[in-house]
């Protein structure tokens, strides 16, 4: 914890690590002469002060940038139409009888019209341009909460505490920080940093904030924030540093360049092809990632670096990938890509360095990693067992370390299951919250792109940039219509959180090793702030069920072709083959498809009023990921009953549009002797992705500390 203790009404503390710094407003409108703050403030002396702020201003954001903070800029101004703009907001000011302003937002000033997007005046002044990754708010009010997405964004990052600057004073500073005082951040203005255009007002604004024994918050000094930096000297921490974020420091202080990750990626796939030979469909050729690599490192000579510069990454070989051909594992449905599906893109716009697109169960369809006429990878801790799918290939080169993360999907449990089987992080993401253009569909109602990474903050980094919203994608959720709560700036570990677990009877269907090692799982989310709720699991089990006993089976088939289907079955993988010719063989009424629909409809309300923490709701569902580690043969041997068995705990997530993560839990030696991974999946309603994150990250930190039986330190 860092302090300001001179802070009104008393010492301030806050944790860098989730604190973000927010700039109000400096732009050329409001600190630049011309703009609409001149107008506003009718005093060109009291104006000039404005701008005697942006030094100090700077100093704090370049601290913030040089420890990779979180920093967030807003910009108030109207779309050009002006629709956004209420006719009080134009109009009062502009009437008064007896007033100073002879313009209006709108109205046309010397750095083009006042307030309004895309013009000069509307952007944030030179020194202090947003890097690539820093969040810049296009507000149309004075706080900045109505008409944006400020409060997903904050909860994205996993912020808790808020230090303000901006301006002005009196107005879009406190109205934000009020707005955020109510949403339960812990907010503390630096009185330096801030300026307004009435002394008087900025005094008693800054008076009311910490008024009352903080009544909104807190007043600091930056002077104190640069002693509390300086003095700072981050003690040994429990939690390991993010794989993506080490890379990037090193290439920020020049002890490595992409090029040389490039051909350490290249070198090491190319010596775990003896290992595993099935993990790839199709690998970039190391001079065209290397010239991608040359390409980033021009484009961003002596440049504010992209958040994922030259990190190396894997595509599911269902997701398109410009100029390459996507097979989705079935050389009869292949065809040639000709654009980059939008995570894709939002990926290499960030700076990421494509490898290669990876094996996976046929069609999408398994949860096996046995169903590629590719190959079958097995898993990295063993030669013996499987890999899990139906994102096989992505896992595994995450898993073996061969790339810093993979674009996967899941439909059913896609993306988890392989991410346990492989001892990496697997999130499913909110369906819709991603873009699903570019897609080979499995079942266009549930399929979601995910992130298998090592690590719960780097699965959250990529996840950020790909999470877009889409106006494209027929399937996509608008931002505003998903979930915001209250923020507790304690943190999930020391302010607690509520959690369910399947009953007993449910877990039977694990093995005797997994049973105990969620018993211990759930100690250690008990010790690490986590209080154990009983909830109706009845309704997950019944929406598992939907899955493949009911119209969602043909859903699939009628995403990917009914033609396709019935004139290519016979050269499908076999596994498949019995799978989708069984349902051709007896197709649901029209009746059915309606009873399905609706019961779908129910059990998906029911399921979300469990994440309800207004109506006596728990926070999250933790479940094991799976119920067995399975050979590859004992797999090939019964596909279709085991592969059911492996997703008894993933099915329903996706029928009743949750999001999930799995987070390694432990490792335990079979009876063989091979050691194998355990994983937990941390589950929430649609939207709660950051709310499972954050409590994802305390398991994981947790897990590593040892908690759980056989993990290994």
């Amino acid at each position: 914890m860092l302090s300001l203790p001179n802070a009104r009404p008393y010492e301030f503390q806050f944790p860098l690590s989730t604190t973000a710094l927010i700039i109000i407003d400096i732009q050329r409108d409001f600190v630049d002469p011309g703009g609409f703050g001149s107008v506003q403030c009718g005093n060109d002396e009291i104006f000039g002060k404005a701008r005697a702020i942006v030094p100090t201003v700077k100093r704090v954001l370049d601290i913030f940038r040089s420890v990779n903070g979180h920093v967030i800029h807003t910009r108030e101004g109207h779309q050009p139409d002006l629709a956004d703009l209420p006719s009080a907001k134009k109009l009062r000011q502009i009437s008064a009888p007896h007033g100073h302003h002879t313009l209006g937002i709108g109205d046309q000033g010397p750095m083009g019209r006042l307030l309004v997007r895309g013009e000069y005046g509307h952007d944030i002044i030179d020194e202090l341009t947003p890097w690539p990754g820093e969040t810049v708010i296009d507000k149309p009010g004075k706080g900045s909460f109505w008409g944006t997405d400020i409060h997903r964004i904050l909860l994205a990052r996993g912020v808790t505490h808020l230090l303000f600057a901006g301006v002005t004073t009196e107005c879009c500073v406190t109205s934000t920080l009020r707005e955020c005082n109510d949403r339960g951040y812990q907010c503390c203005v630096l009185d330096d940093c801030t300026q307004g255009f009435d002394a008087q007002q900025v005094a008693t604004s800054l008076d009311t904030v910490c008024a009352q024994d903080g009544l909104f918050g807190f007043v600091g000094t930056s002077s104190d924030f640069f002693t509390a930096v300086n003095n700072h000297s981050p003690a040994p921490h429990r939690r390991r540093s993010a794989p993506i974020d080490e890379l990037l420091s090193r290439y920020r202080k020049g002890i490595m360049s992409p090029v040389d990750v490039v051909n350490f990626v290249f070198d090491k796939v190319e010596r775990y092809k003896q290992f595993d030979a099935a993990v790839w469909i199709h690998l970039q050729t190391r001079e065209k990632a290397v010239a991608a690599a040359e390409e980033l490192i021009n484009k961003y000579s002596d440049k504010p670096l992209p958040p994922l510069f030259g990190v190396p990454f894997s595509v599911k070989d269902t997701i398109d990938v410009d100029g390459i051909t996507t097979t989705a594992a079935c050389p009869q449905y292949a065809y040639l890509a000709t654009f980059n599906a939008p995570a894709v893109q939002h990926v290499l716009d960030a700076g990421g360095i494509f490898i290669g697109k990876a094996n996976l169960d046929q069609l999408a369809t398994g949860l096996s990693g046995c169903r590629s006429v590719y190959g079958i990878p097995h898993s990295v801790f063993s030669t013996r067992h499987i890999s899990g799918g139906s994102s096989s290939g992505s896992s595994v080169s995450v898993g073996a370390k061969l790339v810093s993360f993979g674009l996967a999907t899941d439909t059913a449990g896609s993306g988890r299951v392989p991410a346990a089987f492989n001892g990496i992080v697997g999130f499913k993401p909110t369906k819709g919250t991603v873009s699903a253009k570019g897609l080979v569909p499995a079942c266009r109602t549930l399929d979601t792109i995910t992130v298998v990474a090592p690590s719960v903050p780097d699965a959250r980094k990529v996840w950020r940039i790909i999470a877009q919203h889409d106006p494209d994608d027929p399937f996509s959720k608008l931002p505003h219509t998903l979930p915001t709560w209250k923020v507790d700036f304690r943190g999930p570990r020391l302010g607690g959180f509520t959690f369910a677990v399947p009953p007993p009877a449910s877990l039977s269907v694990c093995t005797p090793e997994y049973r105990e090692l969620f018993t211990q799982a759930v100690k250690t989310l008990r010790a690490s702030g986590g209080r154990l709720v009983e909830v109706d699991y009845s309704v997950f089990e019944v929406a598992g069920d939907l899955l493949y006993e009911g119209a969602l089976l043909h859903e699939r088939m009628t995403c990917l072709g009914l033609d396709f289907l019935k004139t290519q079955l016979e050269e499908l993988h076999p596994v498949i083959k019995a799978l989708f010719g069984g349902a051709l063989a007896n197709p649901p009424s029209a009746y059915d498809v309606f009873r399905d629909q609706a019961l779908q409809i129910q059990l998906t309300r029911k399921a979300q009023q469990t994440f309800d923490t207004l109506r006596g709701g728990v926070d999250v569902l933790v479940v094991p990921t799976t119920t067995q580690h399975p050979t590859i043969e004992q797999m090939v041997a019964d596909p279709l009953a085991l592969n059911s068995k492996l997703g008894t705990f993933t099915h329903y997530a996706n029928v009743v549009d949750m999001c999930g993560v799995n987070v390694p839990a432990g490792v335990y030696v079979d009876g063989s002797g091979t050691t194998l991974p355990f994983g937990i999946t941390v589950l929430g309603g649609s939207g709660y992705d950051a709310k499972v994150l954050d409590i994802a990250a305390v398991a994981e930190e947790a897990f590593r500390e040892g908690g759980v039986k056989g993990q290994d330190n």
